[in-house]
């Protein structure tokens, strides 16, 4: 495998959080979705506002895959109160795992998950879990293969559209 580094993101990398999310989140919903919905999504999702207050909380974690000094994907995850749905102290919510589409069939996503896992394992989360829009079939292989099993669904709003996200969770071991 390539030299892939995963490295913690901070408040200082916040242009490179934006530029890397709104390309990948573009690149894997932009076919699906209207336009006007993406662009609006993009625009609220990644502002500069919004991500500095997601950098600075303590209970967020954002971490890059690197390749060559070049970021090609990245995560984030939430602990806590920050988690989307599920406020449970004992639980580690996957925002976001995504990768620059050149770098698809790499194994940038299984670092970055396994990096989930680490931080799972060192906060003896019981469990992990994430919401998958239901037309997002390469994430919900993904997820599938490595363990995740669906437990209930929600909405997720993309622009003026609803969206069903397939909420999906792993259980640590010995928990």
């Amino acid at each position: 495998m390539e030299n892939i580094q995963i490295t913690k993101a901070s408040l200082r990398d916040l242009a490179l959080v934006q530029r890397i999310g709104r390309q990948t989140f573009s690149e894997t919903f932009a076919a699906d979705n209207t336009e006007e919905n993406l662009a609006k999504y993009l625009e609220e999702g990644f502002s500069q506002e919004r991500l500095t207050a997601e950098l600075s909380n303590t209970s967020s974690e954002f971490y890059f895959a690197v390749l060559d000094n070049e970021v090609i994907g990245y995560l984030k995850l939430n602990t806590g109160q920050t988690q989307t749905e599920i406020k449970d102290e004992n639980t580690l919510e996957i925002e976001r795992i995504y990768v620059l589409k050149e770098y698809h069939g790499r194994k940038v996503g299984q670092l970055l998950y396994e990096k989930a896992i680490q931080v799972a394992r060192r906060r003896n989360a019981d469990y992990i879990w994430l919401g998958v829009w239901e037309k997002n079939h390469r994430a919900l292989s993904f997820y599938k293969k490595n363990g995740f099993i669906e437990f209930d669904k929600h909405i997720f709003k993309l622009g003026d559209e609803e969206q069903t996200d397939i909420m999906m969770k792993l259980q640590m071991e010995g928990r």
